[in-house]
């Protein structure tokens, strides 16, 4: 039995957006019990060069939602990328997963050859769907939720693996 594009990548990326958003969830319970200030939390970072978990968790949206976007044909929705709290941080979640959730299969499927492109600060990125998928969206979604969780694992959140997979 062959996989679909919309099975390799919609079910995907809403599954673990709805674990970060429990992981977030148990954030903000960790927060009020140890009372850490939570912009420490949304400001943290694993090295100094490297992202905020707010901003983590706004590419994962962003790439989750880009590539139902494109690969389905319609036009990305854009966000303003200027949340400051867990609550707005899960509205994003949210928006982000009724939007995929939206997408139906017949507009993905199929899009193994269409033409993805995507603007870079330098020159766009052209892709064919499927590698599209497979070579940039996934591994670069999965870098940012892992991301985000280690963040928070590191700042002390008792989460482990299922977490992070979620249950079956």
């Amino acid at each position: 039995m062959a996989i679909s594009m919309y099975q390799a990548s919609v079910p995907a990326l809403v599954r673990l957006l709805g674990n970060l958003s429990a992981i977030l969830t148990k954030a903000v319970a960790y927060a009020e019990a140890k009372k850490i200030e939570p912009r420490v939390l949304l400001d943290a970072r694993l090295a100094p060069d490297m992202l905020s978990l707010t901003r983590q968790v706004q590419i994962a949206t962003d790439t989750a939602k880009g590539c139902g976007a494109r690969l389905a044909g319609v036009d990305v929705p854009k966000y303003e990328d200027n949340e400051s709290s867990f609550d707005e941080l899960q509205a994003r979640l949210a928006k982000t997963i009724a939007f995929l959730n939206g997408l139906r299969p017949e507009q993905i499927d199929g899009s193994e050859d269409r033409d993805v492109t995507i603007p870079t600060r330098n020159q766009p990125l052209t892709f064919k769907g499927l590698p599209y998928l497979l070579y940039f969206v996934l591994p670069n979604f999965y870098f940012h939720v892992t991301t985000a969780y280690a963040i928070l694992r590191h700042n002390g959140l008792d989460v482990g693996k299922m977490d992070y997979l979620g249950q079956p």
